[in-house]
């Protein structure tokens, strides 16, 4: 089966999914569709991922930014939304590609979660987190050039995260999408998502010189 035979079938499973849950799970069809569907994106990206030849060294590097965004996420726990974590994400996009960002972040999410506590949240952080590395690969070029670009995107990084678990957060609520609740769960997290948009753009200006250094060695060793 060729690529584009797989995107297809992909397509046509997602939208299965989607057809299945609302028909058996009916008023609670939002809650478990999204949370299957997120799942499901995720499993995308490690089977791609599966298939790609990566070296045994490119392997360990993203083992390592995980295990320093996981090590980072558990630091600063006491301090409510001031986490290293997205900020060692989006680096890990920028200099491990994207689908090494991708995987950076939702294994960050995954693993992390054995600590702080497993659930149906869980698939939407793996989705917020991966997809932030995933754009920051795709935005290499540009976000390694200019800092400020850099800045930028990891404070809007911090809303991505706020928008895509409030999703959850109305869904948990309700047992369904409600627009109206989507808006006052983003207005009631204002504080925390300017918490979390704050707080990318200052350990990205502490780290991000640093570790794009040694990442672009490491980077280097690995394609040897």
């Amino acid at each position: 089966m060729n690529a584009k035979h797989r995107r297809i079938g992909v397509s046509i499973g997602f939208a299965a999914l989607c057809v299945l849950c609302v028909y058996f799970f009916a008023e609670k069809h939002y809650t478990i569709t999204s949370i299957l569907v997120s799942a499901g994106a995720c499993g995308v990206f490690y089977a791609s991922f599966e298939r790609k030849k990566v070296s045994s060294r490119y392997a360990v590097l993203i083992a390592v930014m995980t295990a320093l965004s996981i090590a980072g996420r558990f630091l600063f726990a006491p301090i409510p939304a001031f986490k290293p974590i997205t900020a060692i994400v989006i680096l890990s996009g920028i200099y491990l590609s994207a689908q090494g960002g991708f995987m950076t972040g939702a294994l960050s999410a995954l693993l992390s979660n054995i600590y702080f506590g497993h659930g149906a949240w869980t698939p939407f952080q793996m989705l917020a987190w991966g997809l932030i590395g995933f754009g920051a690969g795709l935005l290499a070029h540009p976000l390694k050039k200019y800092k400020t670009a850099l800045l930028v995107y990891g404070a809007a990084s911090g809303a991505v995260f706020s928008l895509v678990t409030d999703i959850w957060s109305v869904l948990w609520y309700d047992n369904g999408f409600d627009i109206g609740l989507y808006r006052a769960a983003i207005i009631s997290a204002f504080p925390f998502t300017l918490t979390y948009a704050a707080s990318n753009v200052i350990f990205l200006l502490l780290i991000a010189d640093s570790f794009g250094r040694k990442l672009s060695r490491a980077v280097e060793l690995s394609e040897r």
